[in-house]
């Protein structure tokens, strides 16, 4: 006969982005990964979809349902929807175990305020977590990255979600110098979307957008470009119409975006002291986070801030894995997790 163990307690690493939630369970890794979008019927004010399911819905749904995202910017825009959408998540990835109520660590923004802070805790609580904490993205982005966060040396952190991109330098634990920007991804594809309009008189969705930019987007012109073929709307006849894009095409729409991140980086080199400065020289700059895999976004940052920058093993997975492993070793990363609130 089964015996459950009550010593066994549940844990969850949950990252909760603006575009992506992904949740790891430790010693089984990634269980989840899906979009950050809710269905709600307005007729009733009731929850239709969460995830995969409602994504597919947005664009597509009569007027009564409303597909969107409850997270703007790495924070919490809608608190109900929220709650509703870290319960569905925490239960789909303990369906293996149901009785117990996890221990969750969260990811927010370096520039989460604490009544942001407090809101995703009490979210997470009432969500059915048995407790809940907030980490900062870039302490966990660098923990998932594999950067020892603990010695004296300087490592720079930059971690490009969908809602913002976040600059920390980390040394001996904490985070010396930081900046949270909101542009990031989504910020991206709405720049692809107004160039499409401007240029092309072609209407084209959030869905669109990202596909182009993950298909053929670069940070920087290439000599030999990649073409892909898009659809969307004509603004002028109403009617249906396709369109051939270039990559260098795409360069010149998400030229301010990029502009932007790069100053961020820029101004949190400026802060540095200049001991830790010389170590990210030698270290180089981690990239972390899925916006951080537009192609030849490292060679940009090495050409505008001259310091050599790489993107991370398993980029896309490296805040959500941070979690993971502080959960695993608590009583390692205890002081960085707990650290300045």
């Amino acid at each position: 006969m089964f015996k459950f163990n009550f010593t066994m307690k549940p844990k969850l690493g949950i990252d909760l982005g603006t575009t992506y939630t992904l949740v790891y369970v430790p010693n089984k890794g990634v269980v989840l990964r899906e979009p950050s979008v809710v269905a709600v019927s307005e007729q009733d004010n009731k929850i239709l979809a969460v995830g995969d399911e409602a994504k597919e819905m947005i664009g597509r749904t009569p007027d009564d349902i409303v597909a969107y995202r409850p997270m703007k910017d790495g924070v919490i825009a809608d608190y109900r929807v929220t709650e509703a959408m870290l319960r569905y998540y925490m239960r789909k990835a303990m369906s293996w175990q149901t009785i117990f109520r996890p221990d969750v660590i969260i990811s927010v923004p370096a520039g989460v305020t604490s009544a942001e802070r407090r809101a995703v805790v009490e979210a997470a609580i009432k969500a059915g977590a048995k407790t809940a904490q907030v980490v900062k993205e870039p302490i966990l982005a660098a923990i998932g990255a594999g950067i020892p966060i603990h010695e004296a040396h300087g490592h720079m952190i930059v971690d490009i979600g969908g809602g913002t991109i976040d600059v920390a330098v980390i040394a001996l634990g904490g985070i010396v110098a930081s900046t949270s920007v909101k542009c990031a991804g989504n910020r991206m594809d709405e720049a692809i979307i107004a160039h499409m309009k401007k240029t092309f008189n072609l209407a084209i969705g959030d869905t669109m957008a990202e596909a182009i930019k993950v298909t053929i987007g670069s940070a920087i012109p290439l000599e030999e470009e990649l073409v892909m073929t898009v659809k969307g709307r004509d603004y002028l006849t109403g009617l249906p119409k396709s369109v051939e894009l270039s990559t260098n095409e795409i360069v010149k729409a998400l030229g301010r975006e990029l502009r932007e991140i790069i100053k961020a980086i820029r101004d949190v080199l400026q802060e540095t002291p200049p001991e830790l400065a010389s170590d990210i020289i030698d270290n180089g700059i981690i990239m972390t986070g899925g916006s951080s895999q537009l192609r030849n976004f490292p060679e940009l940052v090495y050409r505008r801030t001259g310091v050599r920058a790489q993107l991370a093993d398993d980029a896309l997975f490296s805040v959500v894995k941070g979690t993971g492993i502080a959960l695993e070793h608590l009583n390692v990363y205890k002081k960085a997790i707990i650290a300045k609130r």
